[in-house]
């Protein structure tokens, strides 16, 4: 069967060594090429997935030009994704952007418009998408079991980002420190901060949930830490006409959820006028409590058919049919959240309520 080239464009985020794993795994595709300024930020990938010398740029329209490619993979620091796909977009190739959408509503407006005219598909990969708890509480919402959803509750966040490299591989805390001062993740110009990171997560798959609607205001509040330029933590609120809802972020958790789930736990609770339906990250099921069942029941995950059960089997999958990016992936639904995102950025700096930006 033809194989799909994919290129990996950019290593600022580490999920770029998560999503190579998909690629050569993935029985249809195969890496066409990777590309970072610093090829010391590669080595590691190239290594575990043997990409030769001819497939490693340090010159991204080298890499663009030089390569018979299909799919670019952008993990590009926040601040960047706009710029990035821009320069992608005149190659003719399929994009998907490793979350956040972007720095700003303006950014992602950018990179929807420079794909409009390319032919080509944009996905906004969140990788909470794939989550088997959460695609089972979709489905339970969908089917009317909690009723018409009014109250979404997230909570989000981990350790903090330096902590763990590709494949959750452990860093000490002592490098976490030493590395703090010289990471993006640290500088608000480059769309640093728990909220940028983790917002976007309850932001979107909570437009997911609510059918695509979006709030009518929103109040957020953040941390200020002496010596840290972003936040750590973060509060937000959303009115909706149907009700309240409450997101929050948080670098510095006790423990990593895919590890030891953490107290309070990550992932969602959805409140409706029939009942409720929690679905925890990693958890092997969700608890459903209703108003005629009230006693609370476990009803173990789904499992996610091919072609969605991942980023890479899931793009690839609409590259095949040609068939549109639907759900949290959707740019457009993602926009939602980036709205929803830079909202609670204008809430928080002014520190009063505000409309959604538009």
């Amino acid at each position: 069967m033809a194989k799909y080239g994919v290129l990996g464009i950019s290593f600022d985020h580490m999920h770029m060594g998560d999503l190579l794993r998909e690629v050569a795994e993935h029985p249809q595709a195969e890496i066409a090429g990777v590309f970072d300024p610093d090829r010391a930020r590669m080595e590691a990938a190239i290594s575990r997935f043997g990409i030769p010398d001819k497939r490693v740029f340090t010159e991204l329209e080298a890499c663009l030009a030089s390569t018979a490619a299909d799919l670019a993979i952008v993990c590009a620091a926040t601040s960047e994704h706009a710029s990035i796909v821009e320069r992608i977009a005149p190659h003719r190739l399929h994009v998907m952007v490793e979350k956040p959408f972007a720095a700003n509503l303006a950014d992602a407006r950018r990179m929807i418009d420079a794909m409009s005219g390319s032919g080509r598909k944009l996905a906004i990969n969140w990788p909470a998408a794939w989550s088997r708890p959460h695609n089972t509480a979709k489905r339970l919402v969908d089917e009317g079991c909690i009723g018409d959803l009014v109250e979404i509750h997230y909570y989000g966040g981990n350790r903090g980002p330096l902590f763990h490299l590709a494949d959750k591989v452990e860093v000490s805390p002592e490098e976490v420190e030493a590395q703090k001062p010289h990471s993006w993740w640290y500088r608000k110009a480059s769309g640093g901060g728990s909220l940028l990171d983790y917002l976007g997560y309850g932001a979107t798959l909570g437009t997911w949930f609510m059918g695509g609607e979006a709030p009518v205001e929103v109040t957020c509040i953040v941390d200020e830490t002496p010596g840290i330029e972003v936040d750590q933590h973060s509060i937000t609120v959303c009115r909706y006409r149907r009700g309240l809802s409450k997101f929050e972020t948080r670098w510095g958790t006790l423990t990593d959820p895919w590890t030891q789930q953490t107290q309070p736990k990550c992932g969602f609770v959805l409140a409706g006028t029939k009942g409720t339906v929690s679905c925890y990250d990693y958890e092997p099921y969700v608890t459903l409590q209703t108003r005629s069942a009230p006693l609370p029941a476990q009803i173990p995950v789904d499992t996610l058919p091919p072609g969605r059960r991942g980023a890479v089997d899931y793009v690839l999958a609409r590259i095949a049919d040609d068939g549109p990016i639907t759900g949290p992936l959707d740019p457009e639904l993602s926009l939602v959240g980036q709205r929803i995102i830079d909202s609670a950025v204008l809430s928080a700096a002014s520190k009063r309520t505000v409309p959604l930006v538009s």
